[in-house]
């Protein structure tokens, strides 16, 4: 007998509407299959980074309903990953707290794992992170703003990444980089102000 759920998606959004004091969207509907890639785009204020933490329940939920599939491990990465000033643990101190060991480490990433994370730029400590939350346990992966502090060369080893879909993972990514949700997703989703379209 077959499992009903083992074609179900890992993320269903029915008229999503979020915000914090108010709602900041319009209405969001999708579905998110394993090994797919849905980008959010839109403009600034439209609500992209509220709709993904009001699916971790850091914003609220006016209306709609969000559904993961029984079972499913969820990791997010905010937009502005918290860092230490002073932080003595390495790039595979954070893979191994991150639990990141289920893929190999890519060579463009090799060289930052034995210097400690308060060396590293802006954008070297991004890309970590965005590896730390694909290469862990989580089947389904939010990503805020990846692109954030990354220059063309990180931007690319990025791209390179987020494009090989590790594992079946279904990616939900916000950018404001639509050239790159065009790069490495399957399709984008344009998300738009509270009160625009009503």
């Amino acid at each position: 007998m077959s499992n009903p759920e083992e074609g179900a998606p890992l993320l269903t959004v029915r008229d999503l509407v979020a915000g914090y004091e108010a709602p900041v969207c319009r209405p969001v509907t999708f579905e998110l299959h394993p090994g797919e890639c849905l980008g959010l785009a839109g403009p600034n204020g439209a609500g992209k980074s509220t709709l993904l933490k009001a699916m971790t329940a850091g914003a609220r939920r006016f209306a709609g309903t969000i559904w993961r599939k029984p079972g499913v491990a969820m990791t997010f990465l905010a937009q502005q990953p918290e860092r230490a000033a002073e932080c003595p643990l390495t790039g595979h101190d954070l893979l191994r707290i991150c639990e990141a060991r289920s893929l190999p480490v890519p060579g463009s990433l090799q060289s930052l794992l034995g210097r400690r994370l308060d060396t590293l730029s802006g954008g070297q400590h991004q890309l970590l992170q965005v590896w730390a939350c694909l290469g862990g346990n989580a089947s389904l992966v939010l990503l805020d703003e990846p692109t954030n502090h990354l220059d063309p060369e990180a931007l690319g080893s990025l791209t390179e990444i987020l494009k090989s879909r590790h594992n079946g993972r279904g990616l939900v990514v916000v950018s404001h980089d639509e050239r790159f949700l065009g790069a490495v997703c399957d399709r984008v989703l344009e998300v738009m102000p509270a009160g625009v379209g009503a």
